[in-house]
């Protein structure tokens, strides 16, 4: 059983495993956790989002900064189902855009970023990535391969603390409180923090409990 409660370091499949972070003594942290720890998603959520498996797959199957480390599947699925309920069309009022929800400007700047890179992806060129547009956003394959490499990127840079790594997500990589190791500090943030991590452990769970109940091939 997947204990429900906030995943640290787990954003990964490597061999540290997964580690949890004691909620005490962040009093509004808890309480976002708390109130999405026994989330659902709905038949219908899921199959919005298995439209993307392919996609979530591939790109999440690349390592973008250290040798065997790769981005959690299960963790992109919850991120963008938390971000725009896994609507590829979505806008945010502050003109985030798409499966993740990514601003134009953090897009961009990861697209020139992987141009410059020594790895060709399918179907999305090294040239296309740099020079994406906002409207590029919209397009899934480009919106997933930049959100699988911007959570392997913060993931990296934040030692897999799922609390810090969706704090760069929303609030941004360079804020005071990341540099002094904290979460962001706005509601906004705490809620997406509360709602991805619920998600996760769902997905989590719900793997788990396929692969109990799927029969093993004899020899």
């Amino acid at each position: 059983m997947v204990n429900r409660t906030l995943i640290n370091g787990i954003l990964l499949f490597c061999a540290c495993g997964f580690l949890l972070l004691p909620t005490s003594g962040h009093s509004q942290l808890a309480s976002a956790i708390t109130k999405y720890k026994d989330v659902r998603l709905s038949s219908e959520r899921l199959n919005k989002i298995a439209r993307y498996n392919g996609l979530i797959e591939y790109f999440s199957g690349f390592t973008f900064f250290q040798p065997r480390h790769k981005v959690s599947p299960d963790f992109i699925r919850a991120l963008i189902l938390a971000e725009s309920d896994a609507n590829p069309g979505a806008i945010s009022s502050k003109n985030a855009r798409g499966l993740g929800q990514i601003i134009p400007s953090t897009g961009i700047e990861a697209g020139i970023a992987l141009s410059n890179g020594t790895v060709d992806f399918r179907n999305v060129s090294r040239k296309r990535l740099g020079n994406l547009s906002a409207e590029d956003l919209f397009d899934p394959e480009v919106n997933i391969l930049l959100t699988c490499y911007l959570i392997a990127k913060y993931n990296y840079k934040f030692n897999g603390q799922l609390h810090l790594v969706l704090s760069a997500w929303n609030a941004g990589e360079n804020i005071k409180e990341l540099k002094q190791g904290q979460h962001a500090p706005y509601q906004e943030t705490l809620d997406l923090i509360g709602k991805v991590n619920g998600y996760y452990l769902y997905l989590l769970q719900q793997r788990k409990t396929h692969v109990a109940h799927t029969p093993q091939k004899r020899g």
